[in-house]
């Protein structure tokens, strides 16, 4: 499994490095645009959403939400969505913490968690557009958050696999354990501090950007552990099988689409 992990990971790798690097701006967030709705096709299935039809018909709907913002202008609807997407993430966090509620089969709950998967989605969507065409430095910060999100799952890997002790939400994933969230947030953290200094050779700066960073990987676990609840929920291992080794395309960006808008945030918040 580790093997073919690897190998998937070392394909996709370069290809995604050279997509955030070399596209314009408007490829960028059409090709981006289509990997996330093929998240929430996923998420449709994790509700679940029991026909195609009906998992159809969610996933246009979050296409034209991202269409309309498009249309509109992101540059106008960021910071609104921003709110949207920390209120959001509050709530999940409430909702970690209360891993039974919305559980059971009921048109409520489908609501709820088809709402949820627009608020995961959209907000994610319009965070790294907009990163990513933050002036001539964008790309390369786009990259870097990605970057910084996959070296806090790796960390987190490892570490939980050789020092792994204490659960960190046994009701929601009971694999994962508060050590591998240490190791996870060390890892991003030298990454962060390393990335830092060479974008900007400024101490005070790099500071800052540690910080947010920080919180993004906070986050990122949340937006595991969300997924992890809504399998658990639905009795579901993955949320697809599209990447050998992976799983679904959701189990690749479920820590990305949580740490996006919270780092816009922090990015925006403090001037950098």
């Amino acid at each position: 499994m580790l093997k073919t992990r690897i190998i998937s990971a070392l394909i996709m790798a370069p290809l995604v490095i050279c997509g955030v690097l070399f596209l314009d701006n408007p490829p960028f967030a059409a090709i981006l645009g289509v990997v996330l709705l093929a998240g929430v096709w996923e998420w449709g299935h994790l509700i679940p959403l029991q026909s195609l039809a009906a998992r159809g018909l969610y996933t246009a709907g979050v296409a034209v939400l991202m269409a309309v913002s498009w249309k509109l202008g992101l540059p106008n609807l960021i910071k609104p969505l921003l709110v949207i997407a920390f209120g959001w993430w509050l709530c999940a966090l409430l909702w970690l913490s209360r891993p039974q509620c919305c559980a059971q089969p009921a048109v409520s709950n489908t609501a709820i968690k088809m709402l949820a998967g627009a608020l995961v989605i959209v907000p994610a969507w319009a965070s790294l557009v907009t990163l990513h065409d933050y002036g001539d430095r964008g790309p390369v910060l786009t990259l870097i958050l990605m970057m910084m999100v996959w070296l806090a799952d790796i960390g987190a890997y490892f570490a939980g696999r050789r020092w792994g002790r204490t659960r960190l939400a046994p009701a929601v994933s009971p694999g994962k354990t508060w050590q591998g969230v240490y190791g996870g947030m060390f890892s991003s953290l030298v990454f962060a501090a390393l990335a830092g200094w060479w974008f900007s050779g400024s101490f005070k700066w790099t500071l800052a950007f540690m910080t947010v960073s920080l919180l993004a990987v906070m986050f990122s676990v949340a937006g595991d552990l969300i997924e992890s609840l809504m399998k658990r929920h639905s009795g579901i291992k993955d949320s697809g099988t599209i990447i050998p080794g992976h799983g679904g395309v959701f189990d690749r960006i479920d820590s990305l689409v949580a740490a996006a808008p919270l780092f816009l945030i922090g990015f925006l918040w403090l001037g950098l």
